[in-house]
């Protein structure tokens, strides 16, 4: 025990040893960082008195300036190099100082300076000439603080260590102690069984539970560390390889209302294949090809039935396929009640929060849970194997997770709620609240696209139903079962399917210009949604009203193209919408237009993602005007088709990008004038400025795609599966251990078999 002990202190000692010159040129690196940063901050901040006080020659002013500059105690002096020689300084400047010490560059960095004995760092600033001749401003910088700085480092390194070293010490004293007693107790226990002449009982003995327990563990933390990991560069075949490392031989499903393709009759007999204009089959198409498997869905075309097997199957991609989709058929009264009616007239514009009053139907809820209970019965008709994935997307399918847990108990089931979840006080207009939030918590996980909208439903949660909920890991247990909340901010493949076979962007633009009938010098903004009221397309024609009001100079230079496509045709609200716009861009273009120059155009019909990508790459400038959305792909679409990393991307800060894509200008799409401002201000960004931007969002579009997504969601399962596997052998071990603590006396007084 003391040897252990001893041998951590040791350890601790030789650390503290290696490290200590690594905490000093920490701290060396962080004072020449400092200083560069207080030098920069100072010339900005000064530099334009300097420069006016030089043109007007006011010496005293310039004086009194330098004066208060170096009232800082970090900066020991200040003073002012023309020509070659010092002609203004404060007090603190060494006699001896000559401008040749300077750094010549400024990009150079500081210059290492003797300062009455004390080491001390010069930098250097370009002044303007004005008309009065070049000069600089230079910056002394003491650095007496950085020595106590780097003590205090040494110190507290040191301690630190220590303390490590002793409680490492003290740990390894007590498991010393611990594993000696076990040793005992098992050499104990077998002797007294070859005593009582008993024999191993059946089933596996503590050592191979023991190491089962380990190697489980194992698995867990390699998991973990692929999941945690920033440098993993994911992609269809990362995503291959996970599966097959951490969950071999396991059988996928993937079930939503939406299907990935849809078979549509043309008039002249033939049969179409089409995808839909869907967020959710755009990012989850590439993974279920990626992981093979089984999607689920409700079968809407018109050839539909026509293509499937005689078990509703079909084998997809049509050219190539990798999976299997099935169709189920639903009934107009049922599409109507379930899709239209409670999802789209209910839950849609409850979660939205978009001023769109939510309509509930008792006759609505009805269709819906009976058509959760087809989807359920449909996944355990698929599923092969009693424990197998499902993954469960969006607000159509709430109340499947529970379905399919009563069904098939063992399975691991994630659900990814792909809209907002509004805060508790909202969600409680809802007539079957309880209903929807014990379906969902049949999931073994569920997911959102923020951690904002985790704590609503956790919220959500604690002020409607009676359930242990644990802060500290994000998990729900309800009836005995266990959901854990997790963010997944989802995001498009990279690179973009669509994205191949475009023309270079220079091209692009001039085919896109004498398409929409522009001159080629005209700036050309871009929207592109469904026609929905959450995407906020009327806000943002009135912020080009707004634009055009303020800055009247861009008119006949500028033209907003705004794609929407019609969709939920059956219900009012949705028409409406387009009628309103429709107007809207009308009233714009007669209050605005001439010449035959309009300002909105506005294309009214469904493009394929290789016509988006086209506009998108034509565009100097995207507008994504949100008033509510869980992610919004389309801004990330706008990012990964700029590869000459040019254009501005306008992001509404109520879109979950938003929280994402920090570097695109974010504004408040319910303030005209604020995205009037903010269009002007992307017109007249440089090019510089954008590429910094658009360069650093597609970085953060690469490394968080889709493929990430899906795995994240997937290695989380894994690492579920393995914890109730360990749990399990835990719980054999307990009961393992429990008999053999049966006193032989006991066993003696049982009555025989």
């Amino acid at each position: 025990m003391i040897r252990y002990g001893g041998l951590a202190i040791l350890i601790a000692a030789l650390v503290v040893l290696a490290l200590l010159p690594f905490a000093s040129s920490f701290v060396d690196d962080w004072a020449q960082r400092d200083v560069e940063l207080r030098s920069q901050l100072v010339f900005a901040a000064a530099r334009e008195q300097i420069e006016e006080m030089r043109a007007q020659g006011d010496a005293a002013a310039l004086d009194a300036l330098f004066g208060r500059i170096a009232a800082d105690g970090r900066i020991a002096a200040i003073g002012l190099c023309e020509g070659g020689a010092l002609t203004l300084a404060t007090g603190g400047m060494p006699e001896r100082f000559s401008c040749e010490a300077a750094p010549a560059d400024e990009a150079a960095g500081p210059s290492p300076i003797a300062l009455d004995g004390q080491a001390a760092l010069v930098t250097a600033h370009a002044l303007e000439a004005n008309g009065v001749g070049a000069a600089r401003l230079v910056i002394l910088h003491d650095l007496a603080y950085i020595e106590e700085r780097a003590g205090q480092a040494r110190m507290a390194l040191v301690l630190a260590l220590v303390a490590v070293g002793f409680g490492g010490a003290a740990i390894a004293s007590v498991l010393s102690i611990f594993i000696l007693a076990r040793w005992r107790h098992s050499v104990r226990q077998a002797i007294e069984d070859v005593r009582e002449g008993r024999t191993e009982e059946q089933g596996p003995s503590d050592t191979q539970i023991a190491e089962e327990i380990k190697g489980a563990l194992g698995e867990l933390e390699l998991a973990r560390r692929q999941i945690d990991t920033v440098h993993t560069v994911w992609n269809p075949e990362t995503l291959q390889v996970a599966l097959a490392n951490e969950l071999p031989g396991s059988e996928v499903i993937v079930v939503s209302n939406r299907e990935p393709y849809i078979h549509n009759r043309k008039d002249d007999g033939t049969i179409q294949v089409q995808r839909p204009a869907s967020g959710l089959v755009s990012a989850l198409e590439p993974v279920t090809r990626a992981c093979g498997g089984t999607w689920i869905a409700h079968g809407s075309g018109s050839a539909d039935r026509d293509s499937v097997d005689a078990d509703d199957r079909v084998g997809v991609p049509p050219a190539k396929p990798t999976y299997t989709l099935r169709r189920l058929w639903l009934t107009d009264e049922e599409q109507d009640g379930y899709y239209y009616g409670f999802a789209n007239e209910g839950l849609w514009p409850l979660c939205h929060i978009a001023f769109v009053r939510p309509i509930f139907r008792e006759s609505d809820w009805r269709f819906y849970r009976s058509v959760n209970e087809k989807f359920a019965e449909a996944v355990v008709a698929e599923a092969k194997r009693p424990d197998p994935i499902v993954l469960i997307q969006d607000y159509h399918l709430a109340l499947a997770p529970r379905m399919i847990r009563d069904r098939l108990p063992n399975a691991t089931i994630i659900t990814f709620w792909h809209i907002p979840w509004p805060n508790s006080e909202t969600f409680g207009i809802c007539p079957w609240k309880e209903e929807i939030i014990d379906g969902l918590l049949g999931s073994s996980i569920l997911g959102f696209h923020t951690q904002f909208h985790c704590n609503n439903f956790i919220e959500t949660v604690d002020r409607f139903m009676e359930s242990r909920i644990d802060r500290e890991s994000d998990s729900i247990s309800l009836a005995g079962h266990e959901t854990f909340v997790r963010p997944y901010p989802i995001s498009i493949d990279w690179p973009p399917a669509a994205l191949e076979g475009q023309a270079p962007v220079p091209e692009t633009r001039t085919t896109v210009r004498e398409r929409l009938g522009l001159s080629p010098d005209i700036k050309l903004g871009v929207g592109i949604e469904r026609f929905d009221y959450t995407k906020g397309i009327l806000d943002r024609m009135r912020g080009v009203d707004a634009f055009l009001t303020e800055y009247p100079d861009w008119k006949g230079r500028f033209c907003f193209a705004q794609v929407a496509a019609p969709t939920r045709a059956k219900l009012a609200s949705y028409r409406n919408l387009q009628a309103e716009a429709e107007a809207l861009a009308d009233e714009i273009n007669a209050r605005h237009g001439a010449d035959g120059w309009e300002p909105i155009k506005l294309l009214a019909r469904h493009h394929e993602p290789d016509e988006v990508f086209e506009l998108f790459r034509a565009a100097d400038l995207c507008i994504v005007s949100s008033l509510h959305d869980g992610m919004n792909l389309v801004a990330k679409e706008f990012v990964a088709s700029r590869d000459d990393e040019q254009g501005v991307l306008v992001l509404s800060a109520f879109a979950g990008a938003s929280r994402e894509l920090s570097e695109a200008l974010i504004v408040n799409p319910y303030d005209a004038y604020a995205m009037g401002q903010v269009i002007h201000r992307a017109l007249a960004m440089d090019s510089g400025e954008q590429r910094e931007r658009m360069k650093v969002m597609r970085e953060q579009v690469e490394a968080k795609n889709v493929y990430r997504w899906a795995g994240q969601m997937l290695l989380d399962a894994a690492r579920l599966r393995k914890k109730e596997r360990i749990m399990r052998l835990i719980d054999a071990k307990e009961r393992r251990t429990d008999r053999k603590g049966e006193r032989p006396t006991d066993r003696r007084r049982k009555p025989a078999a």
